[in-house]
C-alpha cells in the first residue's frame, strides 16, 4: 500500500485492524469521524511520516457514548488527565487512539489555537466509513497544534502540494489571520530548504 490509498481502512497491518474496529464502533454509535494526525499527513504525501497512534476527530456530543461502547468494540478507555484528549487503546494491537473532540482547542495552555476543532462533517466525514481529513483542514489542525513535529509536517506537505498553496491560504485567511501569516512563513521556510 502507498500513501495514495484513499481510505483509512487500507492502512497497513495492525493499523488497518484498528480502523476496522473504529468503523464498527462509529457505526454502532452513529458517529461521524475523520482520521487526522500522522496518518493523514502520510496519506497527503509525506511518505516518510511515521506514527504510532491514530488520531480521530469526533463530535463532542458523542464522547460519552463512545467511551461507554468502546469496551464492547475492542477498545479500553484510558484515564483522561485534565487538559488532554480522550484516549482509547485497541486491545488486540495496543495501538492508542486519540479522540480529538469537536470544540476542543489544539495547542498548549500557554499557546492555545485561535480556532477550535470543527464537527467532523466540516472535514468531509461520511457515514459508516472513515475518511482522511482533507489537506486544507489537516493544515489548519496542524497550525493549531503548533508543536515542532506539526511544523515539520506542514513544511513537508507544502513541498508535496505546491499547486494547492493558494487554495490553502484562501481557506486559512477565512479562519484566522494568525494561521494565514504562520502558513506564509512556513511556505518561505519550505522554499529555503
Amino acid at each position: 500500500m502507498n500513501a495514495e490509498s484513499s481510505l483509512p481502512r487500507d492502512l497497513p497491518g495492525r493499523y488497518g485492524r484498528v480502523i476496522a474496529d473504529l468503523e464498527r464502533l462509529f457505526v454502532a454509535t452513529g458517529t461521524l469521524a475523520v482520521v487526522a494526525g500522522g496518518w493523514a499527513v502520510w496519506r497527503h504525501g509525506f511518505a516518510g511520516r511515521v506514527t504510532e497512534d491514530v488520531d480521530v476527530v469526533v463530535p463532542e456530543d458523542k464522547l460519552a457514548e463512545l467511551k461507554t461502547v468502546a469496551p464492547m468494540s475492542g477498545f479500553d478507555v484510558l484515564a483522561n488527565p485534565p487538559g488532554r484528549w480522550p484516549k482509547l487503546v485497541h486491545r488486540e494491537t495496543s495501538i492508542e487512539v486519540d479522540l480529538l473532540p469537536e470544540k476542543g482547542i489544539p495547542g498548549t495552555p500557554a499557546r492555545p489555537a485561535p480556532i477550535a476543532i470543527q464537527h467532523p462533517r466540516e472535514y468531509a466525514a461520511k457515514r459508516d466509513t472513515l475518511q482522511f481529513i482533507p489537506l486544507t483542514n489537516l493544515i489548519e489542525l496542524k497550525l493549531g497544534a503548533g508543536r515542532a513535529k506539526d511544523v515539520a509536517d506542514i513544511i513537508e506537505l507544502i513541498k508535496q502540494h505546491p499547486g494547492e498553496l493558494e487554495t490553502i491560504k484562501h481557506h486559512l485567511s477565512a479562519l484566522s489571520p494568525v494561521y494565514f501569516t504562520r502558513f506564509e512563513e512556513l511556505i518561505q521556510q519550505a522554499n529555503e530548504e
